[in-house]
């Protein structure tokens, strides 16, 4: 018995699919014009329309005239090229006039800089904060009218050698970013008078070359992993105020003396246990805030009451950190504490200036945080 063959036309089967093939595409066709007449699609796109505005920040007013949403405008590209050269919204509706020299951006949407910024170099001031912006681009040299680099609470890895072409920058601001080395082209911005870059975490040191910094009166590189006062910070012979607490300091150097015009010294949460007397001869210290707890030894002379200096003892008592959190949430509300630990401690200072009668010595004030 032979094997049965099955035989197909091939010719059959094909006229078979084509027909299939054409009817498919002309449901596909009726259905569309079926949703271009449809009202879903345009609501559909309206509420998409309204929700972005919504969480840009948009007022209803902007996007709805007469009851009705205007899409065709293209509001949220008018609105991001506008933010370029003026305050932000909210400030807006403050009663604050715009300034087409001041660039405000902030919020957990932004990843990276917008690309017309580049062309904006007649501004003097950026104003960057709680974004998710890792780099600051080469093209800053072109600000040359740069007056303030603000950009705190970001995720800034590193600040480019570009830097140091703004010789008209007077403050710079890089606080609670992720920073591990400062360039030594920051140097060369010889005008400098703030530098604050608090909790970064990993910053060790400050490059030589800030040395040429004559000009700085206030530094805040608190909440970091400094085990010395750096070298270049005992030249800044103009220095007003220093905060290195929050570090890893085991005792300052023999020459802290040569800051004269130090104000105010903040040292609270480290691992001294002792205050050279050197520390005497900083005539115009008002203002001085340790950590008491490994104190063994210091000059009696800064508790005397004939003195003007505010001599404060912080008890710091330990906080216990969360189990079983990875490495960027331990870091998140590492960077968050330490964010409160500053705020407290600004109002505590604020609070003991405001005072009629300030005691010289403070005795273990107790400094507890918990988030």
């Amino acid at each position: 018995m032979g094997h049965k063959v099955v035989v197909f036309d091939i010719s059959v089967v094909r006229a078979l699919w084509e027909t299939r093939v054409k009817k498919h595409k002309a449901w596909q066709k009726k259905e569309a014009e079926r949703l271009e007449k449809s009202a879903l699609e345009k609501i559909k796109e309206e509420w998409n329309f309204v929700a972005e505005c919504r969480r840009k920040g948009i007022p209803q007013a902007q996007y709805c005239k007469n009851g009705f949403i205007d899409t065709s405008v293209r509001l949220l590209e008018k609105i991001e090229r506008n933010s370029l050269s003026r305050p932000s919204l909210l400030a807006k509706d403050k009663g604050k006039q715009s300034n087409p020299f001041v660039f405000e951006l902030s919020g957990e949407h932004w990843k990276e800089l917008p690309d017309s910024l580049k062309e904006q170099t007649h501004l003097k001031e950026w104003h960057i904060c709680n974004t998710l912006i890792q780099i600051i681009p080469t093209y800053i040299e072109l600000f040359q009218a740069m007056r303030i680099l603000d950009l705190p609470k970001n995720q800034i890895s590193c600040l480019p050698a570009e830097i140091g072409c703004l010789k008209n920058l007077k403050e710079l601001n890089v606080s609670f970013n992720h920073l591990k080395s400062i360039p030594p082209e920051l140097g060369d911005c010889e005008n400098l008078e703030r530098l604050d870059c608090s909790g970064n975490l990993e910053l060790m040191e400050l490059p030589f070359e800030l040395s040429n910094l004559k000009q700085v009166t206030f530094v805040d590189i608190s909440a970091n992993k400094f085990s010395s006062v750096p070298i270049c910070v005992l030249r800044m012979s103009n220095l007003q105020w220093l905060d290195i607490s929050n570090n890893n300091l085991n005792d300052l150097p023999q020459d802290i003396d040569r800051l004269e015009e130090l104000q105010s010294f903040l040292l609270y949460k480290n691992k001294l246990t002792y205050l050279p007397y050197c520390m005497l001869n900083l005539k115009k210290l008002t203002l001085l805030v340790v950590s008491g707890d490994h104190l063994v030894e210091l000059p009696t002379a800064l508790c005397d009451s004939s003195t003007p200096l505010k001599f404060i003892s912080l008890m710091d008592n330990p906080i216990d950190k969360a189990q079983g959190q990875d490495g960027d949430e331990i870091m998140e509300s590492e960077q968050e504490r330490q964010h409160f630990d500053k705020e407290f401690m600004k109002a505590y200072i604020e609070d003991l200036k405001e005072r009629e009668s300030v005691p010289s010595y403070t005795t273990k004030v107790s400094f507890s945080l918990q988030l």
